[in-house]
Formats: C-alpha cells, structure tokens, sequence
C-alpha cells in the first residue's frame, strides 16, 4: 500500500506539498532525482516495489502451457499483452482474466509482462529482463529502455497512423479501465500490484522521452480515472452499510442483532480501510503524474490531464468538485494551444449541464468567468464554439451570472463569417431571448396570427436586427437562428398577419423601418427553407440532403407557396410605392412550387400577381425594382409548367407597350437636337431603363433594339450634350442585344447572314465604346470601359475553343491605339489618390461613399488585368499597372498580385521582362525629376528597391522552374544599365549603372552555375578600368559584382542588403531547434574559391548567421567528433546577451600601401546613406590575388582554432544544454528527445506568484458520520495565472462583405 506522506521510494514527487512551479527545480535534473529513489522507508515496513520478489526465480515463463500469462492453443504460442491490445479483436475482459490468472500463478512474471507491455506501448524497442526487474531500480530501467529507444523514427503506437494503430488509443485506455476493475476487491490492495504500476508510470511520466512521457501520462491518468470509480463505489457501500446499521442499532434491545452489529462494523472497517489505500494511490498519481505533467510542455499531454481531471470532477463531484482542482482547469483555460483550451472548455461543459452541482461552480465562475467569455474570440473557432455553448449552459443555469455586457459580446457573433460560431451564438441568443415564457402563457390556447406567441418573439427579432447597427445582413442572422428557433422562422402565417392584419387594441404598430425589416428576414427564412444551404460566405458549398431533410423541403415549398400565392398580391398592392420593400417580396416567388398555382386552383392569385407586378413595372423606374420584376417574370415564365403561356402573354404585352413607347419616345427626342426637353429625355431615360432590366433576362431579339440605341448613342457624341444616364443604359442595352445575339449564333442553328450581322454590330459597337473613352463624364467613360473590356474578352480567340471553330470570323483583337486608350483610362481613373476622385460629386467624405468608389475602381482594374492574364493584350502592357504595386498596395496589391502570378504561368520569360520593365520605367521617371546625379539613399531610390524586392519575392523558392526567367531578367537589367553612356563624358559611370543597385535584389534568385554565366555577361560590358574603380558613383557596379560572387553557401540572402537584417538577425533571436530526427551531417570538405572565401568572411563579420540547430534523438551523448564545428550545441541553445553581443574577431589588415578590396556595401536601412570612400591608387591583379590568398590562410587558422575551442566545450556543456534549453521543439515532425517543462518565457514563475497554498492530499468526502470538508480560502485563485492569451478578430460581414 502507498502512502502519499512517506512515499519516496520511486515515486517522483517532492516530500513537502508545495505545488508552485517556481519550485521546480527538480525538473532541471530527472536523472538525479531518479538516482536518489528507492532510499526512504515504505508504508508498514514493507519493501519497496522495486526490492518486491528478489529472491524469486522470474528467468520461466510462468505456468506451464502459457507464454507472457497467456494459454496456448492448439499448439501456437500466443501473442504478448500489448500484440494483442494493438489488434483489438479480443475480448478485453477475457484477455485481463487471463492476466490476472498469472498474476495469481506467479506475480513477478505476470508484472513482468505488465511492465514491458507499457514499455511496448511506448513504441521502445527494449526489453525488461528478469535480472533487470530484479536487480534494477525503474530509473536504472528506464535509463536502459531510453538508450534501446528506435533512431531513426519520432514515431509511436499513439502518433502513429494506418489502420492497425487507428484503434490503439482506445484499446490501451480500456486494458487499463478493465484491468482495475476486475481487480478491484482484491488484487489492488496486495501493497505490490498497484505500486509497482504506479512507480513505474511516475517514472516513465518524468522521462525526457516523448514516447515514454506520453504514454505513461495516458496510462496514469485513465488509472486515476479508474480508482475513481472505485472509490467512488467504496463510498456508495459505506454509507450503505453505516445506514443498515444505523437501522440495526436504532432496534429495540431485544430485537437487536449484536452479531450483524459487530459484522456491519467490520465490513465499516475494512471499506474505510480499503478507502484510505486507494487515496493513497490517488495521491501518488496526482502528485507525481499530473501535478507535473499538466503543464508539459507536449500540448497533447496537457490535454490528456486536463480531460481526465474533468472526468473525475463529473464522475466524483463530492471529492473532486472543489476549487482545489478546478484551479488547474482555471489556468489551463490560458493555454497557447487551442487543444488544450479545447479540452477545458469540453470539462467544464460537462460540469455545468448538471444543475445540481451549480452551488460548487460560483467561485469558479466569478473568477473566470471574464476569460471564458474572452474565448468566444479566440483564433481557434473550434475553441471559440465551445466557449459560447459553456456560456449557454451558464446561462441555462443562472440568469445572473453573465451581464448584458458579456451578452452583447456573444450576440454579434451571429454574424460570423464562420457558420459554426454563429450557430452556437444564435443559439445562445435564443436561450437568451425567446425561451422565456410565462407559465401563464403555455397554458393560454394557441392562437394564430399575430394573437400567437410566437407575434412577439418576430418582433424581438426585428428589434434585435435593427439594434444591430453594425450588421445589416439579416440572412446571416436567420442561419444563426434556424437549427434552434426553426419552427418561430418558418412561422410565416403569423409574418403575414403582422404585415397585413390591422392592429389589436392596445396593440403597438410596427414601424415603416420594422416592416421593412420583418420583410427582409420573411424573405431570407424562405429562401434558407427552400434551398437548405447556408447564405454565400458562411458554408463551402451545397451538400447532399438527406431523404428526411428532402423531404422537409418540399413541404416548406408547398406551405410557403400555398401562403404567399394568396398573400403576395395584397402585400405588393399595400407597398407597391415603398421600392426597397417591393424589391424583397418580388423575389418571393422565384422559390415558389410553380405546380401548386395549377393543382392547387390558384389561377386567380396568378392574375392578380400578374397585375400588380405590371403596375410596379409603369409605376418604378428603380434599377433594383425592375430587375426583380424582370427575374420574376423569367422565374413564372418556365416552360415545364402550364402556367407559361398565360404568363408568356402578359409578359409579351408589357414588353410591346415598352418597345413602341420607346421608339415613339426616341424618334421625337432626336429630332429635337439641341433643345432638349427634360420631360421628354425623363421619359425616354425611363423606358429605357425598363427595357434594359427585362433584356438582362429575356431575349428582345424580335424587336430591333440596336439601331435605335445605335442612333441614339450616335447622337450623343455628335451633339456631346446627351444625358449621361442615357448614355449608361442605351450602352448597356446594346450589349445585350449583342450578348443576346451570340447565344442565338451559338447554338448553330442560326443563318450565315446572322454571324454577318453580329460581326458588324459587335465591331461598329466597339467603336462607339472606343469613341466614349474620351467623354467628358467620368461615369460614361467606366461604363463604355466596362463593356469594352467584356466585349474584347467575349470576343477573343478563346472564343473558338470547344469545338466552336464556326465562330472564327467573329474574333476581335484589339489594335495597338486601342490598347493604348485602355491603358491611359487605368492610369488616369484608376491610380489615383483618394481626394482626387470625383466621380461620387462631392461624397468623399461620406465613408461609405469612398467604399464604394474604391470598389468601383477595383472592378476597372480587374476588368483590364483579364485582358492581360488572357493574353488580349499584350502582356508588357503590364509593366504599366506592376510599378504601382508598391504604393497602391492596400487598395489593389491582391489584383495585381495575382496577375503577376497568372501571367507567370503563362510565360515566365515574358512575365519577368515585363517586370524589368516597370522598374526601369519607374528609374527614368526618377532620373527625370531629380537628374542623374541623385542620391541612391533618398525615398525615390529606395521605393524602387523595395519594389524589386517584393517582385522577387514573388518567385518563390523553386529556382529551377524560375531559372531562364530570372536569367532573362538580369540580361535585360545589365543592358539598360549599360545602355546609356555618362552625360559627363568618357571615364565617369554610365547613365543608369545605379540601376544595378536594383537589379541585385534578384541576384539570389539565381543558381549558382548562373551567377557566373550572369557575371561573364557582365564583364563583357565593362571594361579594365572599371574593375579598378572604387569612388561611390561605383558602387552600385561593385555591390551588384559582389552579389553574383558570394552567395555560394546561402543562396536565399537579399545581397544589397548584406547578409540581410530584415532576414538572418531576426531569424537568429527567433529561431527554434528544426524539427525531425536525423543523422549528424559528416565534416564537410572547404572547397569554396579564395574570392567567395574572402567575401564570406567578409560578410561574416558584419552579420552573425544562425547555426543549424542540431536534432537530437535521445537521452545517449552521440560523439561529438561526428559534428562539423558549425553546427556545435553552443550556436543552438541560447546564450547570455553579453556572450552572444561579443564583437567578431578583428579582421587583418592588408599592408598600409594597398588599397582595401572592395566589399559589398550593406544597405540596413533604405534611408541610410552610403558611406564615403576615400579614392585609393589602384592595386594591380597579383598583388591583389596574393593578399587574397593571405586572407584565405588566415581564415583556415582562425577555423581551426574555433573548431578546437568548441570541440572541448562540446561534451561537457551537451547535457547541461539538453536540461536547460528553453527553446520548445513543437513543429511539424517532433524529436523524441526534448524538454519537458512547457514555458520558454518565464511564465512559470509568474503562474503562481502570491500563491500561498500547498498541493492538497486527495481526501475522499466523509461518510455522514465523519468529519466536514473545511472552507476555501478566499484569495485561493492565482490573478497572475495566464500563460498566454489567443483572442482573435471574429471576422465579420461589415466592410469585406461589403467589398464583396
């Protein structure tokens, strides 16, 4: 039996039951705590686990006919413990019988076996002998065990995929649940089973091993799970039995029973003997397993602890729901991995669901309670969604708790772009909101109408729409709403009633803007029950209905078509002058069940829904009212149903009356000329606008609508003073006419005469987009733009692809003027600058105003960098929008960015000399303002860097796919470098030789073979004595030479930079150990060339690289002599600020009389200038090559002393290093090997700071007759307890959706 208090001998917990971590300075050295083990003195003299059964013979393989405890049959030897657990296939109860049996047999065999079954479990490849577990304290075996663990892999059974491990975890977690339980009356009370167990778990929990902490934490946590059970049932039975013989005693003397007295006492006894040893067990567990291990520094065992204190507080609430424990759940809710914060809100849940046990939640809750609702915005949405249910129960659970503070917050969630945060939140809001009702009221009769209950709860949901200033999408709240409060949305009888019926007395009316409202979400329920998908935005596409859910949705069609057949004609006759609502009832019918309208006799409703969308057609010029007219209209007019010709004939009298009013209208209004009357061009604009909204969806085609637009078009830029709105919608109605005119060609059936007739429409009409292009209205010109840049695109090559080679006479391309005017338009009304834009009249203060101009200068940009990335255009064209990247970046850098990334997959070649090309425009237009003789450190010159950076950037890290591309591009580069000679005359630097300076921010991008090819190209363009020159008007010649020299040994450094700060210092302070397991690299062989020997050094002394970080694999020291010296522990574990800001070893002069070679210059800073160099006589070729090759020899010797240097420090700071680095190794592929405290930052000391209690003893709640629990203290949770807090920004549909 364990007894926590005494317990040393090989359990890992301190003696005294201080818990703060920042004492846990035994966790600097596992090894030297597991040296010290087996030295105290075990409960009631016995001997310790690991001394148990020495003289026993254990070398057998127990009794006779079985193998690991296991029977043979039919003459197979059985599998081990954990062969069959991995399986799965038999019965666990039956596989622990067997287990049990040979524990019975012979205990050390069967131990045996349960021993090498975890270390199996494990995934080590070690094996416990007898003489091991006889003569071996568990450090001594676990340190054996790490030393047989597997190199080559950091995978095991727990990590490991496929379908034999895919049940492992749940095999291994019930072996161990079955195993206590069905030695729970006798065998884990033996003082021998469940110590050894426990000691070798604690052991292993300790171990630097992954694989070994991991699963010894899951084996002891489900342990613990399963003595709570059976505590749990020893406290059922002592109260059981203390009220059988409180019964027995509370008989008369006579009747007494003294033997069954004496008999329940004895029983009394031994449960509250049984009782204590299995809290001894729990202790050891708690205090040496998860006391350490819930803040490990693997998120996975965090989450292991924290689900299984959750268990054992839902399982055992009397003797674990107390704020002794729910403290770790407490500060784990600041974890930085969202499992881990996953898992605490799932335990909590399970806590606050049983109202009964609220009373031992309020201290808790007061305390975290602001945390639990700060993580409903956490950057985990699976953590986030859990956060808002756990409110839900607390709500659930007491209204008072949460304020309308932390309510609103919840609240707005509903809109979430992410459907299962908003889900979550609309159920909180109905919790909160409409599952109120009195008693009074569920008695009442239902009503229907808005005499219903459900009257009120639509209009609290339009009060919380319209309060929900910020938000204005009500499809987005109805999703929220509709897996909780479906019946209140689809109750669209009681919707009806509100709008139509008149007002009770008493009753308060709604307001124009409620009505408005309560329409917009009537429309948005009917569209969600018709179509059964989330809204555009929040969902990843239709999914498959199921047959139930088929099924509901066509009854939601019939119902709600049976409604509103009847009801929308009286709704469109009560706001037929309201546009915003006649817009969201006209689309009601585009989800109707057409058939009903026949089968159901409502051919009456039909005409009368006919008649009125007549009505709002004469009665509306709105773009917004006539285009939902017109999909009305295309949504009755199906062919399928027998409602289409009576439909058909309405819609044709409506468009006849249009058409003849139209040219009636148009043939007075040009004959007027110059003297237009604005009623006239009002009526003529009107019909127009009707016409243009039913083309959108119905072919015109037998009425000639392109020649009286084309006349009317004509006449506006003969005269020049054409209103502009009829311009927009006779250019717009002519492009319908041509669309509509391609689909009939299209379709093949068509005369040869009709693609004749289309050719020169689409032609003449060009033209006159091409002619508007230069109007003097700024929307006329977008709109003439926009159709331009569709008819170019429509009518390209690509138009015959897909067998549709007929369509070849109609290709257009565009000529070289054209393309010009297009490109001029984007320049001029596209990068501008916010305050210079005036196409919104004097609304750029209005901010929604400059949205909306923005977006419509992003559609023009889209709309011509189509014509680039489908090769319309030609692609170098492109330079002209690539050079604004940089200083547009926040309004247009996305588009751009993708073209640049379109056009590359074109051709490469051609996209890189575009991309050369912006930037030598750009330099010109530099050199033009401020002449050749600028600085190369002022804000122009650094923009054009900076942009030659970006640029390649974009290239990505492949440079075999990008190397003719990068290639081509520096050809380019030093031909324009060299192209214009100096203004100053022979002997001075060429005119734009600075542009090297540039053009060397793509010099890593190339292969090494190619930066010699790129540097003989060079070469051929100077000459000798520009190899001699060193004045700062050089620099940029030497700074680019040097960028192609160097680099052999890092390939991805931006050389202007120098070994770059925005790149290697700051990777160095960040930096962590590289995942994975993997061999030590051999020594490599220097073979570099004196020159990159020189200039590396160089660099080396202005910037220090970061080391790799070595991988290590397990707790044995590899041999040191294996490792090149620059990749030694001491560059990999982090040192002192004053070791690693040690200036470099100082760089040996050359002789006073020779100039200094030149180096590259580092640029850190765009602003700052470049240093001044003094003009030095040139140094001739030898004597420059032999002070080369001195440095060189140098070098080496400074090398092979540093290699010495740290070869000795090597082997006696490696362990020290493993101990104590702080750098945590939690990416991708993770080492086996590593430490095991989770904070890097020092956060483990501010967890507890001001904590002044101890880890309390596991004490089971007394019977009724014992002892009270004493009181918490007041000040028991820790403010300081946060590691560290992940709140994310929810991303909602206010300025994106609307970009959108």
């Amino acid at each position: 039996m364990i007894a926590a208090p005494e317990l040393q001998t090989e359990f890992h917990y301190p003696q005294d039951t201080d818990t703060r971590f920042s004492s846990d300075t035994d966790f600097d050295d596992p090894d030297g705590r597991i040296a010290t083990q087996g030295k105290g003195k075990a409960k009631k003299g016995k001997k310790g686990p690991g001394e148990k059964g020495k003289g026993l013979g254990v070398g057998g393989n127990g009794a006779p006919g079985r193998i690991n405890g296991h029977h043979q049959e039919n003459g197979m030897e059985q599998m081990m413990l954990f062969e069959v657990v991995k399986l799965g296939k038999s019965a666990m109860q039956s596989v622990v019988d067997d287990w049990i049996e040979s524990y019975k047999h012979d205990r050390d065999i069967a131990l045996l076996d349960l021993i090498n079954f975890f270390i199996q479990c494990s995934g080590c490849k070690g094996v416990v002998s007898s003489d091991m577990f006889r003569h071996m304290q568990n450090s001594e075996i676990i340190r054996k065990m790490t030393e047989e663990f597997d190199e080559d892999s950091g995978d095991y059974p727990l990590t490991m995929t496929g379908p034999q491990w895919k049940k492992f975890k749940a095999s291994f977690c019930e072996f161990i649940g079955v195993l206590v339980r069905q030695c729970q009356y006798s065998i884990i009370y033996d003082e021998y089973m469940m110590d050894t167990v426990i000691s070798l778990l604690t052991g292993l929990s300790d171990s630097q091993v992954r694989a070994f902490r991991h699963t010894s934490t899951l084996a002891a946590m489900k342990l613990m799970t399963a003595l709570v059970n059976v505590a749990l049932n020893l406290s059922i039975n002592m109260d059981n039995t203390q009220r059988q013989y409180e019964a027995e005693r509370n008989k008369m003397i006579g009747k007494r029973a003294n033997e069954r007295l004496e008999m329940l006492l004895q029983k009394r006894k031994e449960l509250q003997e049984n009782q204590d040893e299995i809290e001894n067990m729990m202790n050891a567990i708690f205090k040496g397993v998860f006391v350490h291990r819930y803040r490990d520094a693997i998120a996975e065992i965090r989450a292991i602890c924290i689900e299984e204190i959750g268990v054992w507080m839902k399982m055992y609430s009397d003797a674990f729901l107390n704020d002794s424990y729910l403290k770790y759940v407490g500060w784990t809710l600041h974890d930085k991995q969202g499992e881990v914060r996953l898992k605490c809100l799932t335990a909590l849940q399970g806590l606050y669901y049983n109202r009964e046990l609220n009373s031992k939640l309020e201290l808790f809750t007061s305390r975290f309670k602001d945390r639990i609702v700060s993580m409903t915005l956490d950057k985990e949405y699976d953590v986030a969604v859990q956060a808002i249910k756990l409110l839900t129960l607390v709500l659930h659970s007491s209204d008072e708790v949460l304020t309308p503070e932390d309510c609103e917050s919840v609240y707005h969630l509903v809109y979430s772009a992410h459907r299962p945060v908003a889900v979550a939140a609309g159920e909180f809001l109905y919790k909160k909101l409409f599952s109120h009702r009195d008693a009074e009221e569920d008695s009442m009769p239902k009503r229907r109408g808005r005499q219903s209950l459900n009257a009120t709860l639509l209009k609290t949901t339009v009060f919380f729409f319209l309060e929900s200033e910020l938000h204005e999408h009500a499809a987005y709240l109805v999703d929220s709403m509709w897996e909780c409060a479906a019946d209140l949305l689809k109750d669209w009888e009681c919707m009806i009633s509100l709008l139509l019926d008149e007002t009770l007395p008493g009753e308060e009316a709604l307001t124009d803007r409620q009505e408005t409202a309560l329409i917009e979400i009537m429309l948005c329920t009917i569209r969600q029950a018709a179509e059964c998908h989330p809204p555009v935005g929040r969902g990843t596409g239709k999914r498959v209905l199921t047959a139930k859910e088929k099924k509901t949705q066509l009854d939601d069609r019939t119902r709600m078509t049976e409604l509103f057949a009847v009801a929308l004609p009286p709704l469109l006759a009560k706001y037929s002058v309201d546009a915003e609502k006649v817009t969201n009832l006209l689309q009601l019918p585009q989800f109707f069940d057409l058939e009903i309208y026949t089968t159901g006799r409502l051919e009456k409703h039909l005409e009368a829904l006919l008649r009125q969308i007549r009505e709002i057609v004469e009665k509306h010029t709105d773009t917004d009212v006539l285009e939902a007219c017109s999909k009305t209209y295309h949504s009755l007019c199906n062919e399928e149903y027998t409602i289409f010709n009576r439909v058909d004939i309405a819609r044709s009298q409506l468009l006849d009356e249009q058409v003849d009013k139209f040219a009636r209208l148009l043939e007075d209004f040009l004959q007027e000329g110059e003297d237009l009357d604005e009623d006239d061009a009002y009526q003529v604009l009107s019909t127009l606008k009707r016409i243009t909204a039913f083309h959108n969806a119905h072919d015109l085609s037998k009425w000639d609508l392109f020649t009286s637009n084309y006349k009317l078009l004509k006449s506006g830029i003969e005269n020049g003073d054409m209103p502009e709105q009829i311009v927009i919608h006779a250019l717009q109605c002519t492009h319908y006419v041509i669309l509509w005119h391609l689909a009939k060609v299209s379709d093949g059936t068509s005369k040869k005469e009709d693609m004749v007739t289309l050719r020169k429409q689409m032609r003449a009409f060009s033209l006159m987009c091409q002619r508007y292009l230069t109007n003097v209205n700024t929307a006329v010109k977008e709109q003439a733009f926009t159709i331009l840049c569709d008819m170019l695109m429509i009518f390209s090559h690509q138009i015959i692809s897909g067998g549709r080679e007929a369509l070849e006479p109609l290709i257009y391309s565009p000529d070289s003027s054209l393309q010009s005017e297009l490109l001029s338009f984007i320049l001029d009304h596209v990068f501008i600058d916010q305050d210079d834009d005036g196409s919104t009249d004097g609304q750029q203060d209005d901010e929604a105003g400059k949205i909306e101009a923005l977006h419509k200068r992003r559609n023009l940009l889209a709309a011509y960098c189509k014509l680039i990335i489908y090769n319309v255009v030609e692609m170098n064209t492109g330079a002209d929008i690539f050079k604004q990247y940089m200083r547009y970046y926040n309004d247009y850098g996305d588009i751009i960015k993708e073209t640049m990334s379109k056009t590359r997959q074109i051709d490469k070649i051609q996209c890189a000399k575009t991309l050369i090309l912006s930037l030598q425009q750009l330099f010109n237009e530099m050199v033009s303002e401020l002449g050749h003789n600028f600085d190369r450190s002022s804000s122009a010159f650094c923009g054009i860097k900076e942009l030659a950076r970006r640029f390649s950037l974009t290239f990505g890290l492949d440079q075999l796919k990008t190397r003719e591309a990068i290639a081509m591009l520096h050809k380019d580069g030093i031909e324009f470098a060299f192209k214009e000679p100096s203004p100053q005359g022979e002997g001075n630097p060429p005119a734009h030789l600075a542009f090297l300076d540039i053009l060397s921010e793509f010099s890593s991008k190339l292969m090494r073979q190619d930066k010699r090819t790129v540097h003989m190209y060079l070469e051929r363009f100077m000459t000798f004595q520009m190899t001699l020159q060193r004045e700062d008007c050089w620099l940029p010649l030497i700074s680019y030479r040097n960028s192609l020299q160097a680099g052999g040994d890092d390939d991805t450094m931006s050389v202007v930079s120098g070994i770059s700060s925005r790149g290697s210092s700051v990777r160095s302070k960040k930096a962590k150990p590289a995942p994975g397991k993997r061999k030590l690299a051999e020594a490599e062989e220097s073979s570099s060339s004196s020159s990159d020997m020189w200039l590396n050094r160089e660099q080396s002394l202005q910037t220090p690289v970061m080391m790799p970080s070595p991988h290590l694999t397990s707790t044995a020291i590899r041999d040191p002599k294996r490792m090149r010296p620059e990749d030694s522990y001491m560059g990999v574990y982090g040192m002192a600020p004053d070791q690693s800001q040690q200036p470099p070893t100082p760089q040996p002069q050359p002789p006073p009389q020779q100039p200094p070679t030149p180096q590259p210059q580092p640029h850190p800073h765009p602003q700052t200038p470049q240093p001044q160099h003094h003009h030095q006589p040139p140094m001739d070729y030898n004597t420059q090559v032999s002070w080369m090759l001195a440095q060189r020899q140098q070098e080496e010797v400074r090398q092979q002393q540093e290699r010495a240097m740290n070869y000795a420090k090597l082997r006696s700071n490696l362990q020290h290093a493993i101990r104590r680095n702080t750098g945590l190794m939690e990416d991708d592929e993770e080492p086996i090997v590593e430490d095991v405290m989770m904070s890097s930052e020092g956060r483990i000391e501010d967890l507890n700071e001001g904590m002044d209690f101890d880890t309390m003893d596991i004490d089971l709640p007394p019977s009724k007759n014992r002892r009270e629990r004493s009181e918490l203290k007041p000040d028991f949770y820790d403010p300081a307890s946060i590691m560290d807090e992940s709140v994310r920004s929810t991303h909602f549909l206010g300025y994106d959706a609307f970009q959108r």
